[in-house]
């Protein structure tokens, strides 16, 4: 894919942060946007203005219902007219520690997380991948983090659920292969969003920059950039990938 113009794109979690960002880098480069989102219809209705081009739309969905995952799908497909990339951006992190939390806590933030940040996932991908069977190929991008990787001590769903969306999302690269439909992940670490704002702000966020070599956190945009690359230029070859866009604060081999 050379270029986005004529493509169409479904964003989840779009209406602020990194998946704002994707949104306005798909546009820039031709694609006509869907923005998911869950209740901020404001923030949806801004990240629709940012949006160059005509022929977007924005759509409501809570991630992990599965029919609303499959509604979500099929709307943007009625919107749209056909869906060429779908970028599983949305999820929740919550705190829950082994040590201080509540068992009702525990359990509750266990399901919360997983529907969201796993599940939902898989269910949206899972419908868009139907229907590029269809049409003879597309991309699925996953947002992940370096979670998966290096463990959350006080958000142990979290990390569990971003590992998962790795395996799913190689998974789903393996068996799509041979329609021409290729998955790819990016794992950053934080990144300047406003849900980062109060840890930044507050008395850990000097050790957070510290982290990276660089002294500083991923924008959105930085982020936005590694999407657009796979959903405009990246061969097949790098199917079933996960990129890390971390600044070095976590390596791995």
């Amino acid at each position: 894919m050379a270029h986005l113009t004529g493509s169409t794109a479904l964003v989840t979690g779009a209406s602020r942060g990194i998946g704002r960002a994707v949104a306005v880098a798909l546009a820039a480069h031709g694609a006509r946007v869907a923005v998911g989102y869950h209740r901020n219809r404001a923030a949806a209705e801004e990240t629709l203005r940012h949006l160059q081009g005509t022929g977007h739309c924005m759509l409501p969905s809570d991630c992990g219902q599965p029919e609303q995952d499959r509604a979500l799908v099929e709307e943007a497909i009625r919107r749209l007219g056909r869906l060429d990339v779908v970028v599983n951006n949305a999820g929740i992190f919550e705190h829950h520690p082994v040590a201080t939390s509540e068992y009702d806590d525990w359990l509750r933030i266990w399901d919360s997380t997983l529907r969201a940040n796993l599940l939902g996932p898989a269910n949206i991908s899972f419908w868009a991948a139907r229907h590029m069977i269809g049409l003879g190929g597309g991309r699925i991008i996953n947002i992940s983090s370096r979670g998966a990787f290096r463990g959350e001590p006080d958000a142990p769903a979290y990390g569990a659920s971003k590992a998962g969306m790795n395996s799913m999302g190689q998974s789903m690269a393996k068996s799509l292969a041979p329609h021409n439909i290729y998955v790819f992940t990016v794992a950053p670490g934080w990144v300047t969003t406003d849900m980062a704002e109060p840890y930044l702000d507050g008395p850990a966020g000097d050790e957070v920059r510290a982290q990276s070599p660089l002294g500083r956190l991923a924008t959105p945009e930085e982020i936005a950039e590694t999407v657009l690359f796979l959903a405009r230029d990246a061969p097949p070859t790098m199917t079933g990938c996960i990129i890390d866009v971390n600044g070095a604060s976590y390596l791995r081999t």
